[in-house]
């Protein structure tokens, strides 16, 4: 006897492909999800590659406002077009991805009976605490919500605080994960003490904090190089600032890569650099390289702690003088650089995105299982 595949309706608002590191691992962990049929809501262009993980790719039509005073019209006409789509789609659960956000809110206006599990992601957490009617965004989708999934345990006390402590029975860790069978753990052995090869990968903003990472590498006593790899808002300023510090031989500056081009190139590195100050949901990336057996110097945030504990050189966040005894420490101490590197490599196993697929469906078979209310 067979059973019905569970029929999920997700989406992110905006460009459908390999953008952010939310939609990277959206695509990761439906690609990966067994016995359940996903449409996914998103926007025009669509990466074909990409929108292969899903059974149905639905782009939606509305035109975004986000933000003024035309959020509200823009809202009331998202809710409609998703009402017909949900209409249309009849699923057994929503996933809303962001607590938060136009499409979350138009699900919870129009999903009916339909159980919704919200996932959080972390910009709308940041967008939450500075904003007013940004938090009432995020109450009203959690009120909405069956369950609220977090990736950290401190992810989900920060949630809890935002909601004011109302929906702490809805909040459960799921962590997240990456398709690990695809890394390749670096064949070469650490080479002995002397100047590392560093990355550092991400977007490139206030939060994110590279300028640390620069920084960092005009107070070592050794003459480490970094390779700084992405995009963002900050990239001239870190430049210039390069320059400044007397670091144009020392500092690269590559352009975002995709996935498969950054993970052929993180074994050929002998350490990651994470220099995140703020919120960071989860930080994939460190798992990205320590799959690829890579130790990494990490900013000590809670939800860091929690992810990676002893299994990384931790510093304070922000602080360039401390991630600098960090870096040279590392270069100077072989076998705990090596002792670093196995550990970064059995951490990594802790979080396959098979585990985190298997662990989401079996949730929503749970929710989408119970009676539904009378309408």
């Amino acid at each position: 006897m067979t059973t019905k595949p569970l029929n999920i309706l997700t989406g992110i608002n905006r460009t459908s492909g390999p953008s952010s590191g939310s939609a990277i691992l959206v695509h990761d962990l439906y690609g990966a999800m067994s016995d359940s049929h996903t449409t996914f809501l998103g926007r025009a262009p669509v990466d074909q590659a990409w929108k292969a993980a899903f059974d149905q790719m639905i782009t939606l039509s509305t035109t975004k406002r986000p933000q003024g005073p035309f959020f509200g019209p823009y809202v009331d006409e998202l809710t409609r077009e998703v009402g017909a789509l949900i209409e249309k789609t009849r699923p057994d659960a929503i996933h809303a991805q962001y607590l938060g956000f136009a499409l979350s809110l138009a699900f919870t206006r129009t999903a009916g009976t339909i159980p919704i599990i919200t996932i959080a992601h972390g910009p709308e957490l940041m967008a939450a605490e500075r904003s007013a009617p940004e938090r009432e965004v995020m109450n009203e989708v959690a009120a909405a919500s069956a369950a609220i999934v977090a990736p950290t345990s401190a992810l989900a006390d920060r949630i809890d605080r935002l909601t004011g402590g109302r929906f702490t029975d809805r909040l459960t860790v799921i962590p997240w994960g990456i398709p690990l069978r695809d890394a390749r753990v670096r064949d070469q052995p650490p080479t002995g003490p002397g100047p590392l090869s560093l990355v550092h990968a991400g977007r490139l903003d206030d939060n994110k904090s590279t300028i640390t990472a620069v920084e960092a590498l005009a107070l070592t006593a050794q003459p480490h190089q970094l390779t700084v790899i992405g995009e963002g808002s900050l990239r001239e300023h870190l430049e210039r600032r390069a320059i400044e510090l007397g670091l144009r031989d020392r500092v690269r500056f590559a352009p975002f890569l995709p996935r498969t081009e950054l993970w052929r190139r993180l074994p050929t590195f002998d350490a990651f650099v994470f220099t995140t100050k703020g919120l960071e949901a989860f930080g994939l990336v460190l798992i990205e390289a320590q799959a690829h057996g890579l130790p990494v110097a990490y900013s000590d945030l809670p939800g860091m702690r929690e992810l990676l504990g002893s299994a990384g050189a931790a510093y304070p966040p922000g602080d360039p003088r401390s991630l600098a005894l960090v870096l040279d420490g590392l270069g100077r101490d072989v076998p705990r650089r090596k002792a670093l590197a196995q550990a970064a490599t059995d951490n990594a196993h802790r979080y396959d995105i098979t585990t985190t697929s298997r662990r989401l469906r079996e949730l929503t078979l749970r929710i989408a299982s119970r009676p539904r209310p009378e309408t």
